[in-house]
């Protein structure tokens, strides 16, 4: 079996004395303090190398908490800052609700004044019946503006919910017409 210098032994024999006597020229005493000393220096560089593995890892796992509580702290103001303008946009939304429904009912009253003031035409031209469908539907029409007007905008959500279940049909000719009437209301 050969040594790390090249010097074979066999199992059971003494020990052959190398035939070239060490690094430069050393006896074998020398060499193997040259060796032990080799090998203590081999230790040391192992265990600076191991220190500096372990610190590396350490700096690691700081930069990586240090990463993790910085996401959490952006996490944490942006569930703030969207929670904020979610509130905002809520109380936007319900001003501007009641606010069209309170056009939606002056609209409403506008056209019911308006064709209850065309019965007497309608009654002059085609006869009282038909004014008095005018005057009945000029009613309707204003009674639901004041209906409108009492209700919340809540309520009116649930019950218009309640309508398109019942009538889908109805509810998206409905829907049409509403359009066209938003559309001329915003166009003035």
């Amino acid at each position: 079996m050969a040594d790390t210098f090249g010097n074979t032994t066999t199992t059971g024999a003494a020990p052959v004395p190398p035939a070239n006597p060490g690094p430069a020229g050393l006896g074998t005493d020398e060499t193997n303090a040259a060796e032990s000393s080799a090998t203590s220096g081999t230790a040391e560089a192992k265990s600076r190398f191991s220190a500096a593995l372990e610190e590396a890892k350490a700096g690691a796992a700081a930069l990586g908490a240090e990463a993790r509580n910085k996401a959490t702290a952006y996490a944490d103001q942006a569930k703030t800052t969207g929670d904020s303008w979610s509130t905002e946009a809520r109380t936007k939304a319900a001003e501007l609700a009641a606010e069209g429904k309170a056009k939606a009912t002056e609209a409403l009253s506008s056209l019911g004044r308006l064709v209850g003031d065309n019965a007497p035409v309608v009654e002059e031209k085609l006869g009282a019946k038909y004014a008095d469908y005018v005057r009945s539907a000029s009613h309707q029409i204003q009674d639901t503006a004041t209906r409108l007007d009492s209700k919340s905008v809540d309520e009116l959500g649930d019950d218009l919910r309640e309508f398109v279940r019942a009538s889908p049909r109805a509810a998206l000719g409905l829907a049409a017409l509403a359009g066209y009437m938003v559309a001329r209301v915003l166009r003035k």
